[in-house]
Parts: structure tokens; C-alpha cells; sequence
């Protein structure tokens, strides 16, 4: 069975509000750290902040961040799993459930809007309206 090419332009808009969350994220974390660091700087020998409110701040932080990048790793795995799945249609017989379009897999396109099978007969069925695979 020859495997036909799999061209992908984007990644999913999910991941790319994931990653503008995380970089939001991560000016808010350095924000954070730099006034902590002012904080300590200018703050009274005589009467010191409370260090356990402070820990327990950088820790949230870091919660916080930690939390973010699993959420991105999280979204590349699943973009990374659907890409596969819809690499494994490649030489099926695939029908599309909105329009009733049926052909072979010849290849997929995959575009920031989402998963296309293109056809031998060169028509496209977008995966994501629902297809039923087989005859």
C-alpha cells in the first residue's frame, strides 16, 4: 500500500490560544517575580514581610505556570493523535455524513481550520462534519 504526502500549514487555533494564555501568563509570573525581588529590596529590616505569604505566592505562581504548559502539551498530543488518525484514512473508503461525497483517501490536508481528506476523484470531505469509513 503506497502512503500518499501529508501537508500540515498550522496548528489548531486551540493551540495558539493556549500558547498567547502562556505567554500572558508568563509576563504576569515575571511581573511577579520582579516585584518581589523590588519588594525585598526596599522593604523594612525592622519589620520583614511575612516570608510564608510570600512562599505561598511563588508557589500559586508556579501552579499556575506548570498548569499552562501541561495545557500546551496537552493540545499538541491531541492535534499530534487526530493528524494520525486522520493519516491512517489514507487508502479507505470514506463517505461524508453532510453531503453523502464517498471516494478513497488519496491524502489529508491539515490547516489551522482543521482536517480535510482529499479524494482520488479530487474532491475534499471535511473530517470534522463526520465521515463513515468503509463501503
Amino acid at each position: 500500500m503506497s502512503v500518499s504526502s501529508v501537508s500540515s500549514t498550522s496548528s489548531s487555533s486551540t493551540t495558539s490560544s493556549t500558547s498567547k494564555a502562556a505567554q500572558e501568563a508568563t509576563l504576569d509570573y515575571n511581573s511577579f517575580l520582579k516585584l518581589l525581588l523590588e519588594q525585598m529590596k526596599n522593604q523594612d529590616p525592622t519589620k520583614p514581610v511575612d516570608e510564608t505569604q510570600m512562599l505561598s505566592q511563588l508557589a500559586q505562581f508556579s501552579a499556575v505556570g506548570q498548569s499552562i504548559q501541561t495545557n500546551t502539551k496537552l493540545d499538541t498530543l491531541i492535534s499530534s493523535t487526530n493528524t494520525q488518525a486522520a493519516v491512517n484514512l489514507i487508502g479507505q473508503t470514506i463517505t461524508s455524513l453532510t453531503d453523502g461525497t464517498t471516494g478513497t483517501v488519496k491524502s489529508i490536508e491539515v490547516t489551522s481550520s482543521g482536517s480535510s481528506a482529499v479524494l482520488t476523484s479530487g474532491s475534499k470531505i471535511d473530517l470534522s462534519t463526520g465521515i463513515k469509513v468503509g463501503s
